[in-house]
């Protein structure tokens, strides 16, 4: 049987492109040359690298620069000039390529990085940069990393085998005027994507400014903003979280999902946040969790280094693992008001921090009686808890549908790389 021919054609392409011909694989070394030069003496800014973001200076990621004693070794590279990071992240288990993008000299640490300079009438780098975010270049060197292992903490990964990665580009005479194309669409894409990541960040912030004069400061009673009917009802009162929560210490009933708890989501289905389940084959000394429950989990995480404390949003009950602790809030509005307290970092700590006892092996532990014997200032007020609580799940529902909205334009973004790019057929 004779042997079937292999185009390469993306699936969706610019109307002017459409007749301009079968698109050519061409290896890196075809149209890029590997960058050697040292930096010896010169005086350039230390580079380091951030998957899905890119070359950034050693002093912005570390807070200084690390080079030392190597910078005369690390690789001098300039505007437009690749580099290829040899460690694996969840993103990309292959590593990652980034573009420099400066008009000032950079270097980066040559024991971990391979640079490469593409030319230039053939290729427009940002087009390049865009394939490789696609991570183009891991599906070619996944084959080489699973035999080469790693060295000191980097991919073993040969220059030859980076270098003889085939590369999808369009054909001459427009081939640069294509791939300008792509870039300059999918750069106008990242334009929206930043100016919406910059919403959130905005509502974001406002959000953490308004909890910080909802409640009280420090030491004080009295919240800093307070809704005008409230004004003069009087100071809040510190009460200890005893006289609010009750630790109900009901158990599975055996028809409960299991659920975690996380510090951006609350409490979520066990499966669908860790991928699996990693309950007990018996759930039965599993604590339920009603509605408006609040659960401390124990473990620390991130920037909460004694544990995370969230109210259950849900509408039906669940179970969680005993080593959480649950508690029934005085009132739901009481519940949301803590959920919202203790979503900063800050105060959670403040919180939590005098109640610790250090027990075996300097191991934290703050016992359920330990943790209600804490103290907070909360409005007393039935009314002015429940206005509290209304305020504040309208203006997550804003956050939450702006970050929705995000991720939707970087899941289309994604979508559309993979037609923009094409593949080899038959």
């Amino acid at each position: 049987m004779p042997e079937r021919k292999k185009i390469v054609v993306p699936r969706l392409r610019f109307p002017e492109f459409r007749n301009a011909g079968e698109w050519k694989m061409k290896s890196l070394n075809d149209i890029a040359v590997i960058v050697t030069k040292r930096v010896g003496k010169s005086k350039v800014t230390p580079l380091s690298i951030t998957s899905g973001v890119g070359l950034v200076s050693q002093a912005s990621k570390f807070g200084k620069e690390i080079a030392g004693n190597q910078y005369k070794n690390y690789y001098a590279i300039q505007n437009y000039d690749f580099a290829y990071n040899k460690s694996a992240t969840n993103a990309y288990p292959e590593g990652f390529i980034a573009m420099y993008r400066s008009d000032l000299p950079g270097a980066v640490p040559n024991s971990i990085f391979t640079c490469f300079r593409v030319k230039k009438d053939l290729v427009y780098p940002p087009y390049l940069d865009y394939l490789f975010e696609n991570n183009h270049h891991g599906k070619w060197l996944r084959k080489f990393v699973a035999v080469g292992a790693r060295a000191h903490g980097a991919l073993n990964v040969d220059n030859k085998h980076l270098m003889s990665m085939p590369v999808p580009i369009p054909p001459h005479p427009t081939s640069l005027v294509e791939q300008q194309k792509i870039a300059d669409c999918l750069s106008s894409l990242d334009e929206v994507i930043e100016l919406e990541t910059q919403k959130l960040e905005v509502l974001k912030t406002h959000k953490k400014g308004l909890m910080q004069q909802l409640f009280p400061r420090e030491g004080e009673t009295t919240p800093r903003l307070r809704f005008p009917e409230f004004r003069d009802a009087g100071e809040w009162e510190v009460k200890t979280l005893s006289k609010v929560l009750n630790e109900h210490k009901r158990k599975s009933t055996g028809a409960e999902q299991v659920f975690s708890v996380s510090v951006h989501k609350g409490l979520v289905n066990q499966i669908e946040h860790l991928g699996r389940s990693f309950s007990a084959t018996s759930t039965d000394h599993y604590n339920l969790v009603w509605p408006g429950d609040i659960v401390y989990t124990k473990s620390p995480t991130g920037d909460f280094p004694f544990g995370i404390i969230k109210q259950s949003k849900l509408d039906y009950s669940v179970i969680v693992s005993p080593l959480y602790a649950v508690f029934s809030p005085e009132t739901i509005a009481l519940g949301t008001i803590l959920d919202s307290y203790f979503e900063s970092p800050e105060n959670t700590k403040m919180f939590l921090e005098p109640l610790v006892q250090k027990g075996a092996k300097n191991t934290i532990n703050i016992s359920n009686s330990r943790f209600l014997s804490g103290t907070l200032p909360l409005p007393t007020d039935i009314q002015e808890q429940q206005r509290i609580a209304d305020c504040l799940p309208s203006l997550d529902e804003v956050i939450a549908f702006q970050a929705k909205k995000l991720e939707a334009l970087k899941t289309h973004k994604k979508g559309l790389m993979q037609q923009l790019f094409p593949q080899e057929v038959d």
